[in-house]
C-alpha cells in the first residue's frame, strides 16, 4: 500500500482527537508530514529536537486537556520522546506519539536508522502497529498515552503536494472525540468532619464537594482552598500539643489531626508527607485515577461528608498557618541570607495577577513557590509533578504559553505566562527556545532563571552536610559557569539580568507592562546560604 495513502488516513485519525501536533523533520516520516500539513484542522509546530518536540506537546496537552500529537522519524528519534511519555503517564496527561518506522522486513537487518520501535515505551504507552489502512481504522485513542507506530515503505514523497482537507476550527479545552480518557470513579467514602481533619491537596487535585471548609495544605498546582494552611505548619500537626502565639495571645493546642484526606498527588514537602505515615492519623485517599498517594486507610473518588470542622480546629489551623507564612516572610527580610531562589520565587509570585499562567520547574522553584503563597486564586499553575524531572521544562513552558494564548485569541495582547526554574533546569532544556521563524510563537512568555551556578536543592539535603562537603561541589553542586545571556541571545530571546530583589521586581513589572514574545530574566542568586535558610524556616 502506498505510504501517502496510509499517512493520509493516519492524519485524518489524528485530526479527530488533536488540534495540534508537534513534528520533527525526517525522511521516513515525510508522508506523515505532507499529510498533516495538508489538514486545515490541525496546527503543526516544527521542532528540530524530538525531545523538545515531545515536551512542547506535553505543555500544550496540560492546558488543552486532550491529546496532542508528536510526530517523528524512525530510530533513536522515537526514543527521545520517552521522558515526555513517562511524565505524561505519571501525570495522567493525554499525549500521542506518532512514529514513522521502516517496514518490518527491514527491522533487525542493520538497515539505517532502524531499531525495534514496537513496545519501545513499555508500560507507559502500548504500541499500535500500523502497516495498512485496516490497521489505521483499528487504531484507537482510548488510552491516555498513545503510541501509533506507522511502517512506511518507499516511495515516501507524493508526486505533488496534497490538496488541503478539513476546515479550520476553534475549540476550547477538552476531548474532541470520545477517547476514553475520563476519570476513574472509586466510589464515595464516609468522612466525619467533626473530627480534626486536614486536607493535603497535590497535583491533579480538584475541588471535592464536601471539603470546601476543611483546612487545606495545597501545593501550587492544586486549586486554591478557602482555608489555606501554610506547608510549614506541618511540623505543628506532627505533634500532639503545641504552644502557639496568635493574635496577641498564647495558647496550647491539640494540633495533631485525627484524619488526613489526601486529594490528588502531593509530593513536595517531607514534613507534610510524614503525616501520611503517622500511625495515629487515619489517612483517606481521594483520587480520580488508578493512583493513590501513599497507602491510605480508605480510598474513594468522592466523600460523603458529615458535620463541619469545629471553630477550635479552624483557629488552630489558621494560627499554625500564619506562623509558617510569617516565618517565611520574616526570613526574606534578613540580610544574612542574601539573594536566594526563595527571594526570586517571592518576587515572581508577588507580581502575578489574575489571568496569568505560571509554570514551575521541579526541585527548589515549585517548593519555594509553595512557601511564598501559591496556589493563588485566578492563576493557572503547571508543574511536572508526575515523575518530577527537570527535563523539558522550557519546552513545556513554551507549549503552555502557546496553548493558553490559543484559547484566548481575542485578547488585545497575548495572556501572560511566567515560568520559574533553576539554572540546571534551564540548561537541561535550553533547546526549547529553538523555534523556527515560521512557527507559532508565544507572544508573552517570561522565563525567570534563578541562577545559583549549580544544584541549589542539594544544599539543604543530606549531601550538603558539613561532614560531606568534600565531595559536594563536583557531584551535587555541579557549577557550570554558563553564560545565560549569550544563550538567550543565541536563541533569539530577549534578556534581562537582576542582581538584587529590587532589580528583579523592577524587571518583572516592566515586562508585565511591556511584554516581549520571549524574555529570559536571569536572577543571579546564591546557594551558599540555602542550608542556613532552610534551618531558619524550620526552627
Amino acid at each position: 500500500m502506498a505510504a501517502m495513502e496510509i499517512a493520509a488516513a493516519v492524519a485524518e485519525l489524528v485530526a479527530k482527537h488533536c488540534t495540534d501536533v508537534v513534528m520533527s523533520p525526517g525522511s521516513r516520516n515525510s508522508p506523515l508530514a505532507y499529510a498533516l500539513l495538508a489538514r486545515r484542522d490541525v496546527r503543526v509546530h516544527m521542532r528540530i529536537d524530538e525531545r523538545s518536540a515531545a515536551f512542547t506537546a506535553l505543555g500544550l496537552a496540560r492546558v488543552q486537556r486532550r491529546h496532542v500529537g508528536v510526530v517523528m522519524t524512525s530510530g533513536t528519534a522515537v526514543a527521545n520522546a520517552y521522558p515526555a511519555v513517562i511524565e505524561a503517564h505519571m501525570s495522567h496527561t493525554p499525549l500521542a506519539v506518532i512514529s514513522a518506522d521502516r517496514p518490518e522486513r527491514l527491522v533487525g537487518t542493520g538497515a539505517s536508522q532502524t531499531i525495534w520501535q514496537q513496545g519501545i515505551f513499555g508500560r507507559y504507552a502500548e504500541t499500535q502497529q500500523v502497516q495498512s489502512l485496516d490497521d489505521v481504522h483499528a487504531a484507537s485513542f482510548t488510552a491516555t498515552q498513545v503510541h501509533i507506530n506507522v511502517a512506511l515503505d518507499t516511495p515516501l514523497v507524493p508526486e505533488q503536494l496534497p490538496e488541503p482537507v478539513g476546515q479550520p476550527r476553534r475549540v476550547g479545552p477538552g476531548a474532541l472525540a470520545r477517547s476514553g480518557t475520563g476519570y476513574v470513579d472509586h466510589g464515595a467514602v464516609d468522612v466525619d468532619l467533626t473530627r480534626n481533619t486536614l486536607v493535603i491537596a497535590g497535583d491533579e487535585a480538584w475541588e471535592v464537594p464536601g471539603l470546601e471548609h476543611v483546612p487545606t495544605i495545597a501545593e501550587p498546582t492544586a486549586p486554591t482552598p478557602f482555608h489555606q494552611v501554610h506547608p510549614l505548619a506541618a511540623r505543628f500537626f506532627a505533634q500532639s500539643e503545641v504552644a502557639i502565639s496568635h493574635d496577641g495571645g498564647d495558647f496550647a493546642a491539640d494540633t495533631k489531626p485525627e484524619q488526613v484526606i489526601v486529594v490528588g498527588h502531593p509530593t513536595l514537602h517531607r514534613d507534610v508527607m510524614a503525616l501520611l505515615a503517622d500511625p495515629d492519623i487515619e489517612v483517606v485517599g481521594i483520587s480520580r485515577t488508578e493512583t493513590f498517594t501513599g497507602q491510605p486507610d480508605k480510598r474513594g473518588s468522592r466523600v460523603n461528608a458529615a458535620g463541619q470542622p469545629t471553630d477550635t480546629w479552624l483557629k488552630i489551623c489558621e494560627a499554625a498557618g500564619d506562623v509558617g507564612a510569617d516565618t517565611v516572610r520574616q526570613a526574606l527580610t534578613e540580610d544574612e541570607f542574601g539573594f536566594t531562589g526563595l527571594h526570586v520565587a517571592a518576587a515572581v509570585c508577588d507580581t502575578l495577577g489574575v489571568g496569568d499562567t505560571l509554570v514551575l520547574g521541579s526541585s527548589n522553584p515549585v517548593r519555594d513557590a509553595s512557601f511564598v503563597g501559591m496556589p493563588f486564586d485566578g492563576v493557572d499553575t503547571y508543574s511536572a509533578r508526575g515523575a518530577a524531572g527537570i527535563d523539558g521544562t522550557v519546552s513545556q513552558a513554551v507549549g503552555v504559553a502557546l496553548a493558553t494564548q490559543a484559547l484566548r485569541p481575542d485578547e488585545i495582547r497575548a495572556p501572560r505566562t511566567v515560568a520559574l526554574m533553576g539554572d540546571l533546569t534551564f540548561l537541561h532544556d535550553a533547546n526549547g527556545l529553538l523555534i523556527g521563524p515560521d512557527e507559532p510563537r508565544p507572544g508573552n512568555l517570561t522565563i525567570v532563571v534563578a541562577n545559583d551556578d549549580g544544584g541549589g536543592i542539594f544544599e539543604a539535603l543530606e549531601p550538603g552536610a558539613d561532614n560531606l562537603r568534600g565531595a559536594f561541589e563536583r557531584v551535587f553542586g555541579t557549577p557550570h559557569g554558563a553564560d545565560i545571556e549569550q544563550l538567550a541571545e543565541a536563541y533569539g530571546a530577549d534578556y534581562r539580568r537582576a542582581d538584587t530583589l529590587a532589580e528583579l521586581n523592577e524587571a518583572l513589572l516592566e515586562l508585565e507592562a511591556q511584554p516581549n514574545p520571549i524574555t529570559v530574566v536571569e536572577a543571579a542568586t546564591t546557594r551558599t546560604t540555602r542550608r542556613a535558610l532552610a534551618a531558619r524556616l524550620n526552627r
